[in-house]
């Protein structure tokens, strides 16, 4: 087993008998005590965050993983169903393992699943997605003065800020990061 100093971002080790990603690392040596390493993880099964010190050299047993680039498909319920474009094959992954993501899936979609030992845990998304407006308000004719925004609903059912000049049926892009209008695509 690698020790606590070997770990980086990325890697999903198990800890209290759960998988947990490791999200940041920091090696820490204060004056005159002894290394330690302080790992921000989070519970692959139940979404919380937490940190936690290692020492130096404690085992830790990091498990094997799989990242595939999934389409998705479409939504059924608490049902989401990705395929893998290459061998064509379907996954469904739960609403709790997708949690905010549900706001930017779009069918056809492309998203990178993290699997271990072949069953999908969590998703990621890039950092920008497509998204069609369904529904904006009018702007207000003389209303230009300044960076004005009214809200606008996309086809997944998320509410963004957008410009006046905005309307239905056009396509922006949408930061996934904090939902935030990127521009027209």
């Amino acid at each position: 087993m690698p020790a606590a100093n070997d770990l980086r971002k990325g890697q999903v080790i198990k800890f209290n008998g759960e998988p947990h990603l490791v999200m940041e690392t920091q090696h820490r040596t204060p004056g005159n005590l002894r290394a330690f390493v302080q790992v921000k993880m989070r519970n692959l099964r139940y979404g919380k965050s937490l940190e936690q010190r290692f020492n130096s050299p404690d085992p830790v047993e990091v498990l094997p993983t799989d990242r595939r680039t999934l389409e998705f498909s479409y939504a059924d319920r608490e049902t989401f169903s990705f395929m893998d474009p290459e061998t064509f094959e379907t996954f469904e992954l739960t609403a709790a393992m997708i949690g905010e993501a549900k706001n930017y899936l779009v069918a056809g979609g492309k998203a990178e699943v993290l699997f271990i030992n072949d069953n999908p845990v969590t998703i990621d998304l890039p950092s920008t997605v497509t998204l069609k407006i369904t529904e904006s308000a009018d702007g207000v004719k003389g209303d230009t003065a300044s960076n004005v925004q009214k809200p606008a609903t996309c086809e997944t059912g998320l509410v963004i800020q957008v410009p006046l000049f905005i309307k239905e049926g056009e396509l922006v892009r949408v930061s996934t990061l904090d939902g935030s209008y990127m521009g027209r695509a």
